[in-house]
């Protein structure tokens, strides 16, 4: 059983149905704030015990087990000696209304590494646990203060590099998508449990939907699980950005294009040939669609090991771009078979160094011409990159977006629905068309979090940082 969880995921089939919250054993606290120097910095307790620890801790007018909910209090955090430890605020979210949905306790501390480490130091000492990865949120995750997919869009929302990504995660957080999962998950609880019913009280002369009314209930439950699994694509840009990978031979001008696009020096840029051994990766916000930048290593024959490594991570980025910049010198000669891997569509030929002569080879060659030593073309390869970008439906349009272990329970589920579908066609018994329907009912369940979810809790919550 999931140590995390101390009831029976087994017998549940939703954890926000009017069922009693979970309630762990362990009173846990962490530090929710960066790591580093600032004004502030927040440490939180959650748990049974947390407002005893917090007794213990904490010194001013009255003790927090006398303050009211969601109201702070000046005071100071001591130690077990009762020596001063900070002057900070305090205040006690009281169950059920926290963010956990247990007891909480919110410290605001002066920031900095040391003083924030000592209040967390006090609080264990006083009896929490330190909090593992995600733990706060997890707890109000089982508590029924959120959906699986509301949790995870808690770290959507830290991790949100556009204006679209966050509002994206935003509305996720408010339940957008869970309850677009709800209603086909009641929708397929329904015929289920019709059809389920027919079979297990025949003699109460119950009539399953047939025919075209179930054949029709299927179709519409289908189309709105390949409705939500066409937005995998904008979820994935959302929150990973579109992989632009910028390649050509040896000294064209990559790293100082990438430089060019971050609007910093990133990259070290040398007229010697080879400088770039690995792949270096950025992230930039170009009018509103996060773009995943790379600058590879140069693409020519070398005896270097290191610098065949480099060539060889080169290809493979190639191999999953969405959208590739094949950038040359049109100073120096065109490279050997250079037009026949250029110009496709989702790739843009650039000729860099236009503010220099251009070689014979380029003569009418079709291309983007650049200069990233002048800035010169720059605004128009933004430009082409979303014209591309939009071509190929990879910019994201659509603020509801699944991610990848969504897009897997619903791959499933609707394969579930077209074996029932098929099942019906073929002039099954009900009993086949309910067991596909019940495989497709969890699957969907996984969504959200309405069935046994042990692996999917330890993959979503490894993910936050500690103290969310």
């Amino acid at each position: 059983m999931h140590r995390r969880a101390e009831r029976d995921f087994k017998t549940s089939t939703s954890l926000t149905a009017g069922k009693e919250p979970f309630v762990p054993g362990d009173t846990i606290a962490a530090i929710s704030t960066p790591a580093g120097e600032g004004a502030i910095a927040l440490v939180r307790i959650s748990g049974v015990n947390a407002i005893e620890v917090a007794d213990q801790i904490f010194r001013g007018k009255e003790n927090p087990s006398r303050f009211a909910s969601h109201v702070q209090h000046f005071g100071e955090i001591v130690d077990r000696e009762g020596r001063l430890i900070d002057q900070v605020m305090l205040s006690i979210h009281r169950a059920p209304a926290s963010y956990t949905g247990e007891d909480l306790i919110e410290i605001s501390c002066h920031g900095g590494t040391l003083v924030s480490a000592h209040v967390l130091e006090a609080c264990l000492r006083a009896g929490a646990c330190a909090a593992r990865p995600g733990e706060f949120t997890e707890r109000a995750f089982l508590n029924g203060k959120m959906d699986l997919t509301q949790a995870e869009a808690v770290i959507d929302l830290i991790r949100a590099r556009t204006d679209l990504a966050l509002r994206s995660a935003t509305e996720q957080l408010e339940g957008r998508l869970g309850d677009k999962i709800r209603q086909i998950r009641d929708e397929l609880i329904s015929m289920t449990a019709h059809i389920n019913a027919s079979i297990d009280f025949p003699e109460e002369g119950i009539a399953p939907d047939e025919g075209e009314t179930l054949r029709a209930r299927l179709d519409s439950v289908c189309e709105e699980i390949s409705a939500l699994l066409a937005t995998a694509d904008q979820g994935r840009i959302l929150r990973e950005g579109v992989r632009v990978v910028i390649y050509g031979a040896t000294n064209a001008g990559k790293s100082s294009l990438l430089n060019r696009l971050l609007g910093y020096e990133r990259v070290i840029v040398s007229e010697t040939h080879g400088t770039t051994r690995d792949t270096i990766e950025e992230m930039i916000n170009l009018r509103g669609v996060p773009i995943r930048l790379l600058d590879t290593a140069g693409l020519r024959t070398s005896a270097s090991a290191l610098e065949q490594e480099g060539i060889a991570r080169t290809e493979k980025s190639l191999e999953t771009a969405d959208l590739r910049l094949h950038i040359a010198d049109r100073n120096a000669p065109q490279p050997s078979h250079f037009e026949e891997c250029a110009g496709n569509g989702s790739e843009i030929v650039l000729l860099n160094k236009s503010d220099l002569p251009e070689h014979s080879d380029w003569k009418s060659f079709d291309a983007l011409r650049i200069s990233c030593a002048a800035g010169e073309g720059l605004a128009e390869l933004e430009n082409e990159i979303l014209t591309r970008i939009t071509k190929q439906n990879l910019r994201p349009e659509s603020t509801v977006a699944i991610n990848t272990r969504h897009r897997d329970c619903l791959r499933r589920a609707l394969e579930s629905c077209n074996r029932a579908r098929a099942a019906m066609r073929d002039g099954l018994t009900a009993e086949y068309v309910a067991v596909d329907l019940d495989e497709g009912l969890r699957a969907v369940g996984e969504v959200i979090g309405a069935v046994d979810v042990e692996q999917i809790l330890d993959s979503v919550f490894g993910q936050f940082c500690i103290g969310k």
